[in-house]
């Protein structure tokens, strides 16, 4: 009989090394044996499939916070790349992959990170909010589907309300994405995080700003933004969330009429994150500031200008389908692009002057065009052009 090594055996099933390992130690590869210090497997061996040798509920949640404390430490704000330098252990590494990854559009390796959680159910369930979101940016369905299903089956198979509320934070983060908030689940909208680990609840709080974008509740949205990131104080560090923070901030005072406070938050966090090629956190807001944000990375990042619109290129269309499956309307269909754009941000209440320049057309021809959004919508003002579109 013919045998190959265990991390041959990863490398033929997809899985990771530590998955192999642990197959191994429960005697579940049949005809394995271990020789010295390593074990050989047989070629012609096969992944063992079915629920036999899992974890149990318990472990899940002790290896869940055990997975959370280990990976929601900040990264060096200097060298973010440098974390990989003080992680030994694999699957924390596929967090901070993926987390970076995601900041700089990679949503192909998030995938990658994501499979490779197999059988390691901890792993998978902390991988879940990023592959989620990389499923409506890549406007994978199947992929996005597969994660809903694995989501909601932990929802209902746990009795442990930590493991459940995280669970739905997962599923949360793909409905926020996709500007869906009345699917957010009820602890989100009331602000109550008991059942969620501490490690986790910045991520949460961050959610519910989102949540008060989506209902245009700008002053709670800016008010909610700016508390949370006095608790993201690490000197010399940065995290995801603490990006994301200040993005949000930009966006609530644009949306407040409050320009120039709009301007600064932007500034600061172009410099945060755009000399490490985080991308993404503009590319999803680029339709917010109204032409603000285009004229800052034209004047102040040029280099990054190009890669930031055409990612929001690629992915905005995507964002829109999936908006349009969980709130179950068809604007898209009925609007092009360009219009939708136009009926977005005329929804938003920014000032036909802004628009218009965004756009590079007269006042005179944008209302012309709002005129035809209207009519092909059967609406007549902006507040019901709001209810229908956000």
């Amino acid at each position: 009989m013919e045998y190959i090594t265990a991390a041959e055996a990863a490398k033929k099933w997809g899985v990771t090394l530590r998955q192999v390992q642990r197959l191994l130690a429960a005697n579940r590869i049949q005809g394995s044996k271990k020789y010295h210090r390593s074990w050989l497997v047989p070629a012609d061996a096969q992944k063992p499939v079915g629920k036999r040798g899992q974890r149990p509920q318990r472990s899940l949640t002790s290896d869940l916070v055990k997975i959370l404390e280990a990976t929601t430490l900040p990264m060096p704000l200097d060298n973010p790349d440098a974390v990989f330098d003080t992680i030994t252990e694999e699957r924390l590494r596929l967090h901070y992959e993926s987390e970076i990854a995601y900041l700089r559009g990679d949503f192909e390796r998030i995938k990658e990170c994501f499979r490779k959680t197999e059988g390691d159910n901890a792993s998978r369930l902390r991988a879940s909010s990023a592959a989620i979101v990389a499923a409506i940016s890549t406007g994978d369905y199947p992929f996005y589907l597969e994660l809903e299903s694995y989501l909601k089956s932990v929802i209902q198979k746990s009795n442990d309300e930590s493991v459940i509320a995280f669970a739905e934070l997962g599923l949360a983060t793909a409905y926020m994405s996709a500007a869906a908030p009345n699917m957010a689940p009820d602890w989100l909208k009331n602000g109550e995080f008991t059942h969620l680990h501490d490690k986790v609840k910045p991520t949460a709080v961050y959610l519910r700003v989102k949540y008060f974008q989506a209902i245009h509740r700008f002053e709670s949205m800016l008010d909610v933004a700016q508390t949370a990131l006095t608790f993201c104080d690490y000197p010399e560090r940065i995290s995801l969330n603490d990006i994301y923070l200040r993005v949000t901030c930009a966006w609530a005072c644009y949306a407040l009429e409050r320009e120039d406070e709009a301007k600064r938050w932007l500034l600061n966090v172009m410099k945060i994150a755009l000399p490490h090629g985080f991308i993404t956190p503009f590319a999803e807001s680029a339709t917010a500031f109204g032409g603000l944000l285009e004229e800052l990375l034209e004047s102040e990042y040029p280099a990054y200008y190009d890669d930031i619109m055409d990612q929001w290129k690629r992915t905005f269309k995507n964002w829109l389908v999936f908006h349009n499956r969980f709130t179950t309307d068809n604007i898209t269909l009925i609007l092009s692009m360009r219009d939708y754009e136009i009926a977005v941000l005329a929804a938003k209440g920014i000032p036909n002057k802004k628009i218009a320049e965004h756009f590079h057309m007269s006042q005179g021809r944008l209302r012309n065009k709002i005129g035809e959004i209207y009519a092909e919508l059967h609406v007549d003002n902006r507040d019901k052009l709001a209810k229908l579109i956000l």
